[in-house]
């Protein structure tokens, strides 16, 4: 690590290359879940679908001494109407990634095909059921959490998974990051958990590498704690740490 940031609660850990930081959060990671096994039977656990969470995926898919046996998984957001086959749907990359390679307790999936109210009732349901002990995300480039963007985010959410309408810079942050060729492919509503639920979590670890999200981690560490700058809450998690790299970092 080259150095550390505090910025309120929130740690953020500047290394010197994306496999460093992949290697630190993949380690922390461990470690938390070990933590949580020690006090508890089960583990329940959020992880976001993005390039960025690649690294983290990979090591813990890789990872040994992880009871896989007694961790229920969930993910962030899915697109509202892709094909259930397509590879930008988040339940399938976390599936190709993770979710196929290690023998989980449960593997809960959001689906984008059902009808929005009946899902958000039955992941909600979920939810409730299973209280959220580590959240595995990052942020935007608007600084979303999940598919919370500024015009939806609500820190006093009443509701634990809802539809949201997608703004356009999220929707071209698809296209930057290779999963879209167009914007006009990338869907314009999406199902999203929302941010008191990942506030909720005791260990929220937050991976942000690369150059397009240096803005992001500026606003992050530097702007007033708001919906405008969804991520500027997680500064009030007493757990939180942001893993960056040298781009990502290059602005604080």
């Amino acid at each position: 690590m080259i150095k550390q940031i505090e910025a309120g609660l929130l740690l953020v850990n500047v290394y010197g290359s994306r496999g460093e930081m992949g290697e630190a959060v993949t380690a922390d990671v461990i470690s938390a879940i070990g933590e949580v096994l020690a006090k508890q039977e089960e583990c329940n656990i959020i992880f976001a679908a993005a390039p960025s969470q690649n690294e983290l995926l990979s090591g813990l898919a890789s990872g040994s001494g992880i009871d896989w046996s007694r961790i229920n998984a969930f993910h962030m957001d899915e697109y509202i109407g892709l094909h259930e086959t397509a590879p930008q749907r988040f339940g399938n990359f976390l599936k190709s990634r993770l979710f196929d390679k290690a023998g989980f307790l449960s593997v809960n999936y959001i689906d984008g095909n059902n009808d929005p109210d009946f899902e958000c009732k039955r992941y909600g349901d979920l939810l409730k059921k299973h209280k959220i002990d580590i959240v595995c995300g990052g942020i935007g480039e608007n600084c979303h959490i999940a598919f919370n963007d500024p015009h939806v985010a609500d820190f006093n959410d009443n509701a634990l998974i809802k539809t949201v309408d997608l703004d356009e810079k999220c929707r071209t942050q698809q296209v930057n990051d290779g999963c879209f060729d167009a914007i006009d492919d990338v869907p314009k509503q999406a199902l999203t958990v929302t941010i008191p639920v990942l506030l909720s979590a005791k260990y929220f670890f937050c991976t942000v590498p690369a150059v397009t999200k240096a803005k992001a981690v500026y606003n992050t560490v530097n702007q007033p704690i708001s919906e405008q700058y969804p991520s500027t809450i997680l500064r009030n998690h007493p757990n939180t740490k942001m893993y960056t790299d040298t781009d990502s970092a290059s602005l604080i």
